[in-house]
């Protein structure tokens, strides 16, 4: 530790009239850590299970996102492949390397071409699958690695996102619960990207414009749990 953030840190403890060999306090932060207690839950989110993804659904319409829903993953490609046609885009997609991508019909598309990997400046559309969602908030909670590349979430100007019904928690701390559940305890993926709706900016004469820092469209293809 530098000599300069000692000195900070010092008088921080000073102004609270703490010591820095405080064990007490060590083993109370301790625990704290262990336990990762729960905050206050907002009450918007804590629903029954249909009600939560009309939700998520109202709050991520509310920012500017597309939101379809489908009965099964067998049908994702099709959605997919009709929101291209409805943007009048190129039936092509790029994706990573994840297993429940991987296991879709994506043959039965004739026309569609399927790239892997990261995405790339000329990629107009690609798709990733969330780890969850906010119903609160109406926000997508992706984690970095092969199977969804971060660069799948912000070079394209289309991002289109499966996301399981299963999956749609009532608040944050729920779906952070869920991230230690999957990397272990003190471990996190490199990234853990929260995306409500698409890019946008009104910095300049405070007008709204979409895609600025990344894509100008959020497409969310809900697989119904049942």
């Amino acid at each position: 530790m530098s000599d300069a953030r000692s000195a900070i840190l010092a008088k921080m403890r000073s102004a609270m009239g703490r010591k820095a060999d405080d064990v007490e306090r060590k083993a109370a932060v301790a625990d704290r850590l262990q336990r990762s207690p729960r905050g206050p839950l907002p009450a918007r989110g804590q629903l029954p299970e249909s009600e939560r993804t009309a939700l998520f659904q109202k709050m991520a319409e509310a920012v500017q996102a597309s939101v379809v829903r489908v009965a099964s993953r067998a049908d994702v490609p099709d959605a997919i492949s009709a929101y291209l046609k409805s943007k009048n885009l190129p039936a092509t997609v790029r994706m990573g390397e994840d297993a429940r991508l991987a296991e879709m019909p994506w043959s039965a598309q004739k026309h569609m071409e399927i790239l892997k990997g990261r995405a790339e400046n000329a990629d107009l559309a690609t798709v990733s699958h969330a780890l969850g969602g906010v119903a609160e908030t109406g926000t997508l909670m992706l984690v970095s690695g092969p199977d969804n590349p971060t660069t799948l979430n912000f070079l394209p100007e289309h991002h289109i996102v499966v996301l399981e019904e299963a999956d749609i928690a009532g608040d944050y701390e729920s779906v952070w619960a869920r991230i230690r559940e999957r990397f272990g305890k003190g471990i996190m993926p490199r990234t853990v990207n929260m995306i409500t709706g698409p890019s946008r900016s009104a910095d300049i004469e405070q007008t709204l414009l979409l895609g600025a820092h990344g894509p100008r469209a959020l497409h969310i293809v809900i697989v119904d749990k049942g």
